[in-house]
């Protein structure tokens, strides 16, 4: 998926994701860096990105 699919699935502001991408440590999912300017995420590595946040509240 690209950055905006994934900012829309997110509900955050695509510069946010880019911003994930800048810092360091990196954060967000991973992603494949195709070019200079083309970014994708892996549907597959966004699902288990999210799953790894996963918050249980009688844990929490």
């Amino acid at each position: 998926m690209s950055t905006e699919e994934l900012a829309e699935l997110l509900d955050v502001d695509p510069s946010t994701i880019r911003r994930w991408r800048t810092l360091h440590p990196l954060q967000g999912p991973p992603f494949i860096q195709i070019s200079d300017r083309v970014v994708k995420y892996a549907t597959s590595d966004v699902e288990r990105w999210l799953s790894a946040r996963r918050v249980y509240p009688q844990a929490a």
